[in-house]
């Protein structure tokens, strides 16, 4: 578990679209901490200071530390709301954990040994990944920033399930505890032709319609002759 974050966060008591306005205007964002049995707290955060977090994927999978006035409390990003077309955060949403309740997270999978893999590195094939982040069940103080999948022993045409992610001890599948399928996460799939074959296939092609447009110049000669 990763807990190494923290918040500065302020408390607000105007709310509204007006005061989120003139929050943003001064570098801010309005935010809501809930959770935990605890009455809601409306936060104000330093608006640069999360976007620079935000690019640590780790941020988003992390139990967070908050700290208003100097009173601390852990939370996970639930939500964050950001601008149509900007690179603007506009409300982020915050949830309360506690050390004896489960809670549900994305994490990102990281896939490793794509190079080695023979579907790879002897049979010309590309690592497919259909799922790049796994939904899971835990405590808190199980929570993994990531999880790892070897894909260094497939062939073309394998895959590995979500039965198949080794998953730290105290964390499950929400997918698999609740009977869904055991999806594919990653595979390996053969390319499409080489170049010199789709060549081969693009000269087949125009000879093809050159040929049909002689045809129909030789049959439209022959009617006009008629």
């Amino acid at each position: 578990m990763s807990d190494s974050h923290t918040i500065i966060a302020e408390l607000r008591d105007v709310q509204g679209t007006s005061a989120s306005r003139r929050l943003r205007h001064a570098g801010k964002i309005p935010a809501v901490l809930y959770g935990a049995g605890k009455e809601a707290a409306m936060l104000t955060l330093n608006h640069n200071s999360l976007i620079h977090n935000l690019e640590d994927e780790s941020f988003t999978s992390s139990i967070l530390t908050v700290d208003i006035a100097g009173k601390q409390e852990k939370a996970i990003l639930r939500d964050v709301q950001m601008h149509a077309y900007k690179q603007l955060i506009m409300h982020i949403d915050l949830q309360r954990v506690s050390a004896t309740d489960k809670i549900h997270m994305s994490v990102p999978l990281h896939f490793t040994g794509g190079d080695e893999a023979p579907g790879v590195k002897l049979e010309s094939g590309i690592v497919s990944h259909l799922i790049t982040e796994l939904d899971i069940i835990c405590l808190p103080g199980n929570l993994p920033e990531f999880l790892s999948v070897d894909v260094s022993g497939l062939h073309i045409g394998d895959s590995i399930h979500l039965s198949e992610i080794a998953l730290p001890e105290g964390v499950e599948s929400t997918t698999l505890s609740h009977g869904g399928d055991d999806l594919a996460v990653v595979t390996v799939v053969a390319v499409r032709g080489s170049i010199a074959d789709e060549e081969a296939d693009s000269a087949e092609a125009e000879a093809a319609a050159e040929a049909s447009a002689e045809a129909s110049e030789a049959d439209e000669g022959t009617e006009s002759g008629e």
